[in-house]
């Protein structure tokens, strides 16, 4: 058995870190009735979300019934297990039924279509308690996260980690050093199950470790990424690629991420086409580490993307050229601008408007952009926008460059002037005498009853309409 399932803490009090959490989940437990919000426990794998919720359930003699990522989630598998479970009472004699709902961020493709609202009608109907873990509470359904009380798991510190490796290795009779466990305890980045795979792995056929003997070593003589790719190129043997890989400061996924891009370049098909194979064979292992939260097949990852793209390459070697990050890294960043200037300007247009964002997106947004492409100076100023909000509406870059800058221009001119006349007029109120001041006429007001000759300017208080610049 490997350690990380061997020394799974069984009870709430064995659990490391992350007290107010436990102490949560424990109120949680013991106040429980019918209707109660469930908890969502969530943050990154490997702190002890999963392993919190079965200690609970060991700790209150309930049942469990899981459904993880692992499962197909569809609707009618959801109603037929969860959504059965959790109206009935548990057949074992436990006194109540804990439902859990593993990887709920993770409700995607056909494998589990309409489990998220299948899960939705579960909470509602519920008389069991139910607890649902994710690794990013954004990542969730937002009508399944709002039926949640969320609880955070924060990643551990590697002091707090260090305690439970030194207690491992005394009860596995082997003699690590303090430096040893302190270089596993930083590298885990506050992954305790993460933590205890490296002594594992580490510990293999030995009796005794040393630091050198877990590769880790200090931040500044990790081997970077740059130079991973550069030992790739160079067809080093597939040992000290693998060591290299060990020592880079980055996840498998994040690595044959960047040896991808590199491999792209790749001039000879053939050649290009065995690299991209070995990083499909690696996304394989990746997918199912995640999925199974089995942390082990990292090596296997990388050993495939490293060494497989490494021996197509130096069936006919090239050089690496310019190291880039990943393109796909700054496509995504792009949408993600778009999105957030998308969502400024519907903003926007709804305020001034009075027209709802989801109707102006859905029946008026082109009609909008045709007015804006032959006003663009007016609706910039009607509206306030930015030049890449107004770049949104006319998709010329130089354009609606042009045309805020000149807005800004005037805005300037027209405060500059402004403040100008200010200090003008406060010069001639100081240079007045008293005597003038006392003899200047007071303002002319009319009776109630007398007329006025001159008209007076009634303020326009009409509604803007999207029309008001033709």
């Amino acid at each position: 058995m490997d350690w990380a399932s061997k020394y799974r803490p069984q009870h709430l009090k064995e659990i490391v870190g992350n007290g107010p959490a436990i102490r949560r989940i424990a109120e949680w437990a013991r106040d429980w009735k019918a209707g109660t919000k469930p908890l969502l426990l969530y943050g990154k794998p490997g702190i002890g979300k999963t392993t919190a919720a079965y200690a609970l359930a060991n700790d209150m003699d309930w049942e469990v019934i899981e459904l993880n990522a692992s499962d197909q989630r569809t609707r009618a598998i959801i109603e037929r297990i969860a959504g059965t479970s959790s109206t009935t009472a548990s057949l074992t004699g436990a006194s109540r039924k804990l439902i859990i709902f593993d990887e709920a961020d993770n409700l995607h493709g056909n494998a589990d279509r309409g489990g998220a609202k299948a899960i939705v009608e579960t909470i509602k109907a519920s008389r069991q308690p139910i607890l649902l873990i994710a690794n990013e509470i954004y990542g969730m359904d937002a009508a399944l996260r709002y039926l949640c009380e969320p609880v955070q798991f924060k990643a551990l510190p590697a002091r707090s980690i260090a305690p439970h490796l030194r207690y491992i290795c005394s009860a596995e009779g082997i003699d690590c050093s303090a430096d040893a466990i302190s270089s596993v305890a930083e590298r885990a980045g506050g992954d305790m199950r993460s933590a205890v795979t490296m002594l594992n792995a580490a510990a293999e056929g030995e009796d005794h470790l040393d630091a050198e003997d877990v590769h880790t070593a200090q931040k500044d003589e990790r081997t970077t990424i740059f130079q991973l790719i550069s030992a790739i190129y160079r067809g080093e043997e597939d040992e000290a690629l693998m060591r290299r890989a060990w020592e880079v400061d980055e996840e498998p996924d994040t690595i044959g991420q960047w040896i991808e891009e590199s491999v792209g370049t790749l001039k000879d098909p053939g050649i290009r086409g065995e690299a991209f194979s070995a990083l499909a064979e690696a996304d394989r292992f990746i997918g199912r580490t995640y999925r199974r939260q089995y942390y082990t097949l990292w090596k296997y990852a990388t050993a495939l993307m490293v060494t497989g793209s490494a021996g197509a390459i130096v069936k006919k070697p090239a050089s690496p050229g310019r190291i880039m990050p990943p393109g796909r890294w700054k496509k995504m960043g792009a949408g993600r601008k778009q999105k957030l200037i998308r969502r400024s300007v519907l903003r926007k247009v709804s305020n001034a408007y009075h027209i709802p964002e989801q109707a102006l997106m859905e029946d008026f947004l082109t009609s909008v952009t045709i007015m804006v492409e032959k006003n663009p100076e007016h609706f910039a100023r009607e509206l306030g926008l930015e030049q890449e909000e107004l770049e949104f509406f006319t998709g010329d870059k130089k354009t609606a460059a042009a045309v805020v800058k000149e807005i800004a221009k005037e805005r300037k001119e027209e405060e500059k002037g402004y403040t100008k006349e200010k200090v003008k007029k406060e010069t001639r109120e100081t240079e007045k005498s008293p005597q003038q001041q006392v003899n200047d006429p007071a303002p002319v007001t009319s009776s109630p009853g007398e007329e006025r000759d001159d008209p007076v300017q009634e303020p326009d208080h009409a509604q803007k309409t999207l029309f008001d610049g033709f």
